[in-house]
């Protein structure tokens, strides 16, 4: 066995009542600073993109990859690490996890090129979340009972509105020390963490000399890397037809969903085989109570559509502002935190002081708010720019939704299964968590790019101003989300007269103004759809 003491429980007196626990503050805390600072890489990244260019040399396409390697590693990997914490102990995956960010922090400072930098550090820092985001999810059930244990995932949900902050703390490093002194404080904090992790009380974790499951583990993590980065790539790669830069093509479409197919594809085939492995070793991978709760596929569906939710604001939001509106990078850090404090109030508030509230309409409410959000954030839109009193509140409400949904999405999951189960959660949580947010970036990215060439294409075809000629060149244009000076910039080279030239630019303004809308209309359909699976959420006992 791993220890023999159940956090919280070894004080209280034999038959006295679960509600009668204290509430462990330490151990929350260092489960929220491991959450916060998986979020705080991918701040920094974002804010790295000039100095990486400058000192590494870094392309538009590495920076892009940087990007995306470590949520597919770290999503890849996630269930592995779920059944790793089963088998060995959720604190040494913890701290394993800790230890690879703080490796892949170092190594991100230390990088002499982009090689060494997407290569070694950003895939350790994958295999860091893979490892560290399970634990601290499945770390809770076995620290924390009843009502507590609500609070405690509420506070989990709460850290991403805490993570608000970090861009601004750490654009603030990076504008005073530079690129690589910032990510030397990220290792540091990381050590932190893994320093703070000695201080996790001592848990009950049966230790029931477990078989690994690595055929599982191969089939996860090469269905969730093919589907993850096929998903991710329509924007980049086309969604049929291939868009210039593509790598490649499969009977002479883009690879973008074929790739994501095969994932599907190889993950049903993982479905399949985990029950075997679960009848014949009595723990698998993928345990067969979270394919056949419904309250669990409930659970893991409002996960996935809170952080698709936060793909389309990431997708959709702060690109308009800045590139179109001409928003500076400390303007959209401010609606951060205007989404991040309702975030971290509610998430954290309604468990604490709505206990008793039936977490099926919790997350209900939360899905309305979340589509509402979307439609305020869509009105806020204006051809040239947007409403600033819109997007304040369009934020707002983004936060009032997500952290409402937040306060009771991983929870309802931790109910329906056994512990050792709730426990072993943590890492499909977290995978559900991963493909929302990527799905989100995807699709509303394509609606979004994908509508913006169309719309101008359509446009300027029905236009009897516009000549033949002219009308020629721009359908071979791919039009990207921007202001009207960087498309004039791309239509600069194309013979026309003012008056055409004048009649292109409002054509695309307003074919940007419709496909934001649209996508956020998408969005907020594709939110209101996860309603469907709340019947199956029953109410707390």
């Amino acid at each position: 066995m791993h220890t023999a003491t159940v956090a919280g429980s070894a004080a209280r007196p034999q038959g006295s009542a679960p509600a009668a626990e204290k509430f462990l503050v330490l151990p929350i805390v260092i489960l929220i600073l491991a959450q916060m600072g998986t979020t705080g890489d991918n701040g920094a990244l974002s804010l790295a993109a000039s100095a990486l260019t400058k000192d590494l040399g870094a392309t538009t396409s590495e920076i892009q990859l940087a990007n995306m390697v470590y949520p597919l590693v770290g999503g890849a990997f996630m269930i592995a690490g779920g059944l790793a914490g089963t088998i060995i102990g959720w604190k040494k995956t913890f701290r394993i996890g800790a230890a690879l960010c703080a490796l892949g922090e170092v190594s991100l400072a230390l990088a002499p090129n982009m090689a060494v930098f997407i290569w070694v550090g950003r895939v350790l820092l994958g295999f860091g979340a893979s490892f560290l985001i399970p634990s601290l999810l499945g770390l809770i059930p076995l620290m924390y009972r009843g009502h507590n244990r609500t609070v405690a995932f509420g506070c989990i949900g709460a850290a991403s509105g805490l993570s608000a902050l970090l861009p601004l703390i750490l654009g603030v490093v990076m504008e005073t020390a530079g690129m690589h002194v910032t990510f030397l404080v990220l290792g540091a904090y990381f050590v932190g963490v893994l320093a703070l992790s000695f201080e996790l009380p001592k848990i009950e974790q049966q230790d029931e000399k477990l078989k690994f499951d690595a055929l599982g583990v191969v089939l996860a993590a090469t269905g969730l890397f093919l589907f993850l980065i096929g998903i991710s790539s329509i924007s980049s790669w086309g969604l049929i037809q291939p868009l210039e830069g593509c790598p490649f093509t499969v009977f002479g479409i883009s690879p973008a969903l074929p790739l994501a197919a095969l994932g599907l594809v190889v993950l049903v085939v993982l479905m399949r085989v985990e029950k075997d492995v679960e009848q014949k070793n009595g723990v698998a991978l993928l345990p067969q109570s979270f394919i056949h709760t419904p309250q669990v596929l409930a659970g893991l569906v409002a996960n996935a559509l809170t952080f698709f939710f936060m793909g389309v604001q990431s997708i959709l939001m702060a690109p308009y502002l800045q590139l179109v509106a001409g928003w500076s990078p400390v303007d959209v850090g401010v609606i951060s935190i205007v989404t991040g404090v309702p975030t971290f109030a509610l998430a954290l508030g309604i468990p604490k002081l709505a206990p008793h509230a039936n977490p099926r309409h919790v997350i209900q409410t939360g899905y309305v708010v979340m589509a509402a959000a979307l439609g305020v954030m869509a009105l806020s839109v204006t051809i040239d720019g947007s409403n600033a009193a819109g997007v304040y509140l369009g934020a707002f409400l983004a936060g009032v939704g997500a952290g409402t949904v937040s306060s009771h999405s991983s929870n309802v999951v931790a109910l329906a299964v056994s512990e050792r189960d709730a426990s072993q959660s943590g890492g499909i949580q977290s995978t559900m968590r991963n493909v929302g947010q990527a799905i989100g970036v995807a699709l509303l990215g394509a609606v979004l790019l994908l509508g913006i060439t169309n719309s101008v294409r359509a446009g300027v075809a029905a236009d009897p101003s516009i000549s033949p000629t002219v009308r020629e060149q721009v359908s071979e244009l791919t039009i990207n989300l921007g202001s009207n000076e960087e498309f004039e910039e791309q239509i600069a080279d194309i013979p026309m007269t003012q008056a055409e030239h004048d009649e292109l630019v409002q054509i695309e303004a307003r074919a940007r103004y419709d496909s934001t809308r649209v996508a956020y209309a998408v969005g907020a359909g594709i939110i209101l759809l996860g309603l469907l699976s709340t019947p199956a959420i029953k109410k707390l006992s």
